[in-house]
């Protein structure tokens, strides 16, 4: 299990997920919020708490909600605003050693929408 924690405290979640890489990605967004994020289905997260207390940005094309802790102001995760069976969690909210060795594969959200390698 891979276990997430915002830094007050008030969101954490864990993940069965055993990504391959994380991704991150250069959106107008992304590059702001500094997140790196590992891929998963939400059949693979447990929220041990503050579920349902972070806070949803909505922007652009308006297809992903951007998660945060209303406390400490993390970004903790995204998922889809409409059908889709997939979200990130922001690994930076990970220990270190935890994803220490996992592959980080840029994606050009700006302009390609694709990897870059």
């Amino acid at each position: 299990m891979l276990t997430a924690t915002c830094h007050c405290g008030a969101v954490r979640m864990e993940t069965s997920a055993r990504p391959l890489w994380l991704t991150d990605c250069n959106c107008s967004l992304c590059r702001r919020l500094g997140a790196l994020w590992l891929h998963c289905d939400p059949a693979e997260v447990t929220f041990l708490c503050g579920e349902d207390d972070t806070v949803a940005y909505v922007q652009g094309d308006r297809t992903l909600a951007i998660h945060h802790c209303p406390t400490c102001g993390c970004t903790t995760h995204w998922r889809p605003t409409g059908e889709g069976n997939r979200m990130a969690i922001n690994a930076r909210l990970m220990e270190p050693g935890a994803i220490a060795g996992l592959r980080i594969r840029r994606f050009d959200g700006a302009d390609k929408f694709d990897y870059l390698d």
